[in-house]
């Protein structure tokens, strides 16, 4: 799934691909924005705004 489109997408959706990817693929948030080169301030704040806090001691968003 492509994440360059992150803004437009249903935030629980988004939380739940995001955590995936990190678990799966990415290790934590840092490489996941980088690779999809997305703004990890607008991904947080999109989140945050659904009232999903990014966890670095646990690498995901809650």
């Amino acid at each position: 799934m492509d994440l360059t489109n992150f803004e437009k997408m249903d935030p629980i959706m988004l939380m739940s691909i995001v955590n995936m990817k990190i678990r799966d693929e990415f290790g934590d948030l840092e490489n996941l924005v980088k690779f999809f080169d997305i703004d990890q301030a607008k991904l947080i704040e999109k989140l945050s705004s659904a009232g999903f806090d990014y966890l670095p001691e646990v690498k995901q968003f809650r």
